[in-house]
């Protein structure tokens, strides 16, 4: 076990775990935040995407001691009531459907949308790469980037 201090959504957090803990248990099991997902595991599926320094970062295959000192934004740190344009326009567009994916395609568009505030279709495509939504909506997750690129 080791004390680990982390940034997490906006607040300074000390963690005692083992420092091969994946992100996504240290976030869920000892910090219960439990909005990001677990998925695969495997960092294939994208369901446990978290920002970290800006970046898009699969949690469930990132060491615990590997995001010492980093900034890390969950989904439940976006916005107290849900109004995050990136979620309003998931909104619009009815995306959720089972809705497990979510989270994480919501913390993948926003990454993107932060480093590249008017992306296009092929960007878009290669940023949201690898968020596999097993409902299918892929195109209405498109317009939703859009729509909150516009906002």
């Amino acid at each position: 076990m080791a004390k680990i201090n982390l940034n997490i959504n906006g607040k300074k957090r000390e963690v005692d775990v083992d420092p091969n803990t994946p992100v996504l248990w240290v976030l869920r099991d000892h910090l219960d935040l439990v909005g990001t997902k677990y998925g695969c595991g495997i960092a294939q599926c994208g369901a446990c995407t978290v920002i970290m320094d800006g970046n898009a970062i699969r949690s469930c295959s990132l060491p615990v001691s590997s995001a010492a000192g980093s900034k890390i934004t969950t989904i439940e740190g976006l916005s107290e009531n849900g109004d995050h344009p990136v979620q309003k326009a998931w909104m619009e567009h009815d995306v959720p459907q089972c809705g497990y994916c979510q989270a994480g395609q919501v913390m993948s568009a926003v990454a993107l949308l932060d480093s590249n505030p008017k992306p296009s279709d092929e960007e878009i495509d290669n940023a949201m790469n690898g968020n596999i939504c097993r409902c299918g909506t892929y195109t209405r997750i498109k317009k939703a980037i859009h729509t909150a690129a516009k906002s």
